[in-house]
């Protein structure tokens, strides 16, 4: 489970080798965005000896690279780069085509062969074309764990102008985690770049938890804390959780095929809400 998915540049292994400080669910070396163009070769030399670190500090989180988007002429050594190292799977950025997912899940299935553990991708689809192909792109690699929105980029691809509410990325925000759960898999929500404003990332997560995301893009230790608690059940949540249930269990063994709990009836798609924060619960470790 991610509820926060750390970014940090490829080119700052100061800020890389901080990782094992932070309570982040998986952690990013970005060779994208974060890292300038003339520093993406050095940063792609100096990654073993940055995951080797990490490893040895018994990182708890899941450990990925972002290369940069299947575009670019850094993709094939950065994918190569990634793969020689202990790292848990790759994040692609601007993923538009299934054709480019399958060109990533390729090079995991091949590093597979030569004996490597089960490796995890996750897409980032933050284009007007990723968001127009999601439910295809959902369904395109057995390797894809999670899709991920990317509000900036794709206010930018669209031509828009980025708001604090967020409504003018609304759709295509939907359209992502819908694709995602669809297909079963984790849906990670956008960043919020106003970094010292926490108030704003807490308004914005819970807006992506309401529409169904399970965790956040982070890029900043304090983001982490804040994703992991609103992407969490509180204890009322899984108090009530319970409460519903053993109602709806009690019911059931007296024969009774429906019941009222605290003002609601009982109907199967509160019952699944109610298991579902449960199971979320007890993965995040709150039992």
């Amino acid at each position: 489970m991610i509820r926060s998915l750390l970014f940090a540049p490829g080119n700052r292994p100061d800020l890389l080798k901080k990782f094992p400080r932070c309570d982040a669910d998986a952690f990013v070396i970005d060779f994208e965005d974060g890292t300038p163009e003339p520093e993406k070769p050095a940063a792609r030399r100096e990654l073993a000896a940055v995951v080797s670190y990490l490893r040895e500090q018994r990182l708890p989180g899941l450990i990925f690279v972002r290369t940069n988007d299947a575009s670019s002429s850094h993709t094939e050594a950065d994918i190569d780069a990634a793969l020689r190292t202990d790292i848990d799977g790759l994040v692609i950025p601007k993923l538009g085509a299934v054709a480019h997912l399958q060109r990533f899940g390729q090079a995991l299935s091949e590093a597979e062969r030569l004996g490597r553990r089960r490796l995890a991708l996750i897409g980032i689809i933050e284009t007007m074309a990723g968001v127009m192909a999601a439910a295809q792109l959902a369904a395109g690699d057995d390797h894809l764990s999670a899709l991920s929105f990317g509000g900036e980029d794709f206010i930018s691809d669209i031509g828009g102008r980025r708001t604090a509410d967020g409504l003018e990325v609304l759709y295509a925000r939907s359209q992502v985690v819908l694709a995602a759960r669809a297909a079963g898999l984790e849906a990670i929500d956008q960043v919020v770049v106003d970094i010292r404003d926490d108030d704003q990332f807490r308004r914005d997560a819970a807006a992506g938890r309401n529409l169904g995301y399970t965790g956040k893009m982070c890029l900043l230790p304090r983001q982490v804390t804040l994703a992991n608690e609103v992407f969490s059940p509180t204890a009322q949540e899984v108090d009530r959780s319970r409460r519903l249930i053993d109602a709806y269990d009690a019911a059931t063994a007296e024969g009774r095929g429906v019941t009222e709990f605290e003002g609601l009836m009982i109907d199967p798609p509160l019952l699944k809400r109610a298991r579902a924060i449960l199971a979320v619960a007890s993965r995040a470790g709150r039992k």
